[in-house]
């Protein structure tokens, strides 16, 4: 792709108000489809797109989320960057994939989070299942979003740009209180180590996406865990068990009485 038309499509994204994660993901597609075809994708035929989304899903064999991902990327560059009347783009659909998503059990998480090694990586996948949130949305986390007087973490722009407030676990505050206190830095509670770990104190931006991911995949193969095991598993993790508890605790059930909804957690 051109850089006049990465440009452009990164500011149409942009005034679109798709998350950051959205806009990497769509300009990546769009990069792949023209290095696909060795030309600028606003060179690229009707037929030659037909002939792309069918190598995706018969060829590459993509998974129907990513299938989905590819075709509203490139939906999106054909009907906002370079508009085109194509009969093709209205037919494009993927149904999304019905499987279920891979449960760790209490003990796997356990396991998996004492096997990390660094301190800021381990904090973060803590915190990452103790709250519940997305990838992004703990790397993001900054000290003035810790409120230890109501025990809740502000989350900014999460799914869809929404604000939103989760409850803070007395173990995860500790857990956070800690960690910053191994770099002090004024902003970010998961700052950019550097190459070196030594940068933390003075980063002006969060641990990379990249980062997180690599820990993630080095520890399961170390684990020889057979889930399909990423970030995003810790958080279905606390979001299953969170929901077995709540419905367990307003039953009555004798295992958890009077215990708040989130001190299940080991």
């Amino acid at each position: 792709m051109s850089i006049t038309l990465r440009q452009r499509m990164h500011q149409d994204l942009q005034l679109a108000g798709l998350a950051e994660g959205t806009q990497t993901a769509y300009l990546r597609v769009v990069r792949q489809l023209a290095a696909h075809f060795r030309k600028a994708p606003d060179k690229i035929t009707e037929h030659e797109l037909r002939e792309y989304l069918l190598y995706l899903k018969n060829e590459r064999h993509y998974q129907p989320s990513s299938l989905k991902i590819a075709a509203s990327g490139i939906i999106f560059f054909y009907t906002h960057t370079v508009p085109r009347d194509w009969p093709t783009l209205q037919k494009i659909h993927f149904p999304r994939s019905k499987t279920l998503p891979d449960v760790l059990s209490i003990a796997e998480v356990r396991r998996l989070i004492d096997a990390v090694r660094t301190p800021h990586n381990k904090t973060y996948f803590w915190t990452v299942y103790s709250l519940g949130l997305r990838l992004q949305e703990s790397l993001n986390l900054q000290v003035r979003d810790i409120d230890s007087e109501r025990m809740v973490v502000h989350v900014h722009r999460g799914k869809g740009a929404k604000d939103r407030y989760v409850p803070l676990p007395v173990r995860t505050l500790q857990t956070l209180r800690q960690y910053w206190a191994t770099h002090r830095n004024p902003v970010w509670l998961f700052p950019a180590t550097g190459r070196e770990h030594d940068e933390a104190t003075t980063a002006a931006e969060p641990m990379a996406r990249s980062s997180v991911h690599g820990a993630m995949k080095r520890v399961v193969q170390e684990l020889g865990f057979r889930k399909r095991i990423t970030i995003h598993t810790l958080r279905n993790a606390s979001a299953y068990y969170t929901t077995f508890w709540r419905m367990a605790y307003f039953q009555g059930s004798s295992c958890c009485p009077g215990v708040g909804f989130r001190s299940w957690r080991p």
